[in-house]
Formats: structure tokens, sequence, C-alpha cells
């Protein structure tokens, strides 16, 4: 039987209130911060659920999950880079020195098995940083973004967006005829013009320079900045100016951002209303950035991640994101976007109820990604998780696999198309 005329019911569920578009609309009984009952979909989409017995659900339904950031050129690589452990300065040292085995084969390997591993995960949507070093002896195009780009044509016939991110360094997009050139291309594979910001003296210029490309080019644009502890860094801020002085009106995703955990509460204040008016979502990493930042002799005693709380106060989404795995950035990590929330919930202080937390790894990821948000409700049947947990303190810990509801052994389907 076609399973679009099918009747799809899924008793016990749980859905986060906060993954709903209309949660009034859907139905179902509120049980904190989840609506329970029967889901029942229709026509191959969520159409709603069915008030059932009141108490906690037998299991979770959630939209895939989404990775705003990830590199996959570089992760598994950790077994054979030397001299890892350190800071910011030694990782990009040692990783530097690894990509003298990046042939098309090493990373068609290294980053198909990233990408498989967010797959398993539930993620539906992916964000790869590549490295795109310009000048002198370097290629105009790099052999990782063209490896990327094969890849993400086959994720694409798995139901899953793998989207490249071209990561630049700002001074160098300060040229603006190596500015067009990355632009161009990157417009021609659908793909997102990123920087790296850190102290640069022409990092100015350079914001000007990529921003006019990617609204000439209709670009998305995606940042790592401020990656280091030091107040002085002033990157995010300078984002946000340029990006209000230009107008830029597309989606633009801040990474890192952790010298902002060393300004004033004033000056947090006064950068968090800036990301705000001008849309910039900010993405905290907290793997590698607990690994990197704050080192000193013996025990760290700073945390190194970006005010998660203060900007969310003042209306900045948030994203939680991986960033890197087993590489010379971080010699563990896991491709899991469940994990990196549960790690920025320890890390960050983010307290329950749970469910308000999604959002950094479902709908505000994507769009911050310029993708649609994807919620529950009217969602396609395959696009839907199934997690065998009844809280989402258990989702969170880890406690469950996603399992597809189009495959779920409970869900029952009848060929009646009326209620």
């Amino acid at each position: 039987m076609d399973a679009m005329s099918e009747t799809i019911r899924l008793p016990g569920v749980g859905v986060p209130r906060a993954l709903l578009a209309n949660e009034t609309a859907f139905g179902g009984g509120v049980e904190g911060d989840l609506r329970c009952g029967t889901l029942v979909l229709r026509y191959g989409r969520a159409e709603r659920l069915d008030a059932g017995a009141p108490g906690r659900p037998e299991r979770l339904v959630l939209p895939r999950l989404t990775e705003a950031h990830v590199h996959l050129d570089k992760c598994h690589s950790f077994d054979r880079c030397a001299g890892v452990g350190g800071d910011l300065a030694v990782a990009i040292a040692a990783q530097a020195r690894d990509k003298a085995h990046w042939t098309a084969e090493d990373l068609a390997h290294r980053a198909g098995r990233g990408l498989d591993e967010l797959i398993a995960a539930g993620c539906g949507a992916v964000r790869s940083h590549v490295d795109w070093t310009t000048g002198r002896g370097h290629p105009e195009v790099p052999l990782a973004w063209e490896v990327l780009g094969e890849l993400a044509a086959d994720a694409a016939e798995r139901g899953v967006t793998l989207q490249r991110a071209a990561l630049t360094a700002i001074d160098e997009m300060a040229d603006h005829a190596r500015a067009e050139a990355v632009a161009r291309r990157v417009a021609r594979d659908d793909g997102v013009l990123g920087s790296f910001l850190l102290d640069q003296p022409d990092r100015r210029e350079g914001l000007r320079v990529l921003f006019a490309m990617a609204d000439r080019f209709g670009l998305p644009v995606d940042f790592h900045v401020d990656e280091g502890l030091d107040p002085s860094l002033d990157g995010l801020e300078l984002i946000a100016d340029v990006a209000l002085e230009t107008r830029f009106a597309g989606p633009v995703l801040c990474g890192h951002a952790c010298s902002l955990a060393s300004r004033g509460e004033g000056d947090v204040a006064r950068i968090g209303d800036k990301l705000a008016a001008a849309g910039i979502a900010v993405a905290s990493l907290p793997t590698t950035n607990l690994y990197l930042q704050g080192r000193r002799d013996g025990t760290p005693d700073r945390r190194g991640l970006t005010r998660l709380h203060e900007l969310a106060a003042r209306g900045v989404a948030i994203v939680i994101g991986t960033d890197n795995v087993r590489d010379a950035f971080c010699p563990i990590g896991r491709h899991d976007p469940l994990h990196s929330l549960s790690l920025a919930v320890l890390a960050g202080h983010l307290d329950p109820p749970f469910g308000w937390q999604l959002p950094t790894i479902t709908t505000d990821a994507r769009r911050a990604m310029g993708l649609a948000p994807g919620y529950v409700d009217s969602a396609r049947a395959e696009d839907l998780l199934v997690f065998e947990v009844p809280s989402l303190s258990s989702l969170v810990a880890g406690a469950a696999q996603p399992f597809p509801l189009t495959r779920h052994p409970m869900a029952a389907r009848t060929g009646h198309t009326h209620a």
C-alpha cells in the first residue's frame, strides 16, 4: 500500500513543545515541556496528537537533528597528528602538518566516516567548514572542497543536506579579486561564504568585501571569530557593525566568540543588542573550546564558552555545534548534536526543562544555516525520529539512539485516510 495514503498512529508519544510551530492546534495533553498522546500521521505528514492517558510518555518524537558547525575535512586525523595538546596556535600548527596526508582517498574516508556518524546520530542537515587557503602556492579550489562536494551529492540521495562553508582568512578577503573568485565558486556549488577572524589588521575591510560578495551572490555567511579569551578581541562586535552598516539581509552565523566571556556586562549587553538587531546567530562549541581555551599550568579555571545566557536574554539565537572530532584541535569528541548539547548543559549551566534547549540543535540551528526550521507538526514522516526514552533529561543524557519513525515497529498503519 502507498504510504502516502496510509494513516500512521504511534502511541505513547511526547513531543517537545518548543519544536511545535503551533502546539495548541497540534493537540495532545501538556506534561511540562512536552505535549503527549498518540501521534497521528496522514498523507505522510504529522497531523496531530490525540490525547491519551495522562502521565509521562513512553517515547519522544523529534525532527531530525541539525549539526551547524563541524570540520569533516579534519576529523579522525588525530592518530597521525604529532604535537597535539596545547592552545589554538599549537592545534593550528599540528593540523597544518597533517595536511601532507590529505589525498582524495584519505579525505573521502575520514569525512565520509564523520558524515555517517552524524547521520546515524539523527542529523538531517550538516554544515562542514572546509579550509580554503588562498594566495601563492595554493590551488584555487581546495581538494577537500571537491571531495565534500561528492559526499554532499551522496548525502542528498539519503535525504540529508550537507552544506560546505569555505573557511578563508578575513585579511585575504580584503583582496577584492581573491574574494570574488572564492565567492563565485562557492555560489556555483550552493555553498556558504565563511572566514576566520582573530586579530588580523585588515579585518574590517575584509568584512566589507566579504559581505559585499555574499550579497552579490546570495550566499549565507559563517564566521570563526574571537576564538580566545583575550578581552581585547573585537571581531564579534565588528561583524555586527559591518553587517548593520551594509544592511546585509542573509543568514549570518558566528562560531566560538569565546572572548565575550572576558568582557564586562555592559560590553556584553551592547554587543548582544547589535547581534540581535543584525539577526546574527552565535554558535557555542563546547567540546573544542573547553579543550583549547583557558590553558595554564595545572588545572584551567575558565570554561572558554561564550556568554550563552546573556546573549539569549538579548534576543540572540544560540546554536550548539560539535566542531572538531578526533583531530589536532580536539583529541576526543563525538559526531552527535545531542552529545554536544549535553556537554553545553554541564559547562554552561543550561538548566531544565531541557525542551527549551532543543532548538539549539534543531529549529534555530536550521534557521542559522538559512534553512526552513523543520518543526514536528506537518513534518514528513521520514524527517521524524523516535527516541525510546520517557523524558528529555534521558534524551539529553544520551540514553537512547534515534529510530526513524517510518521504521518504528509500533507505528500502526491503516489504509484509512479519515480520522
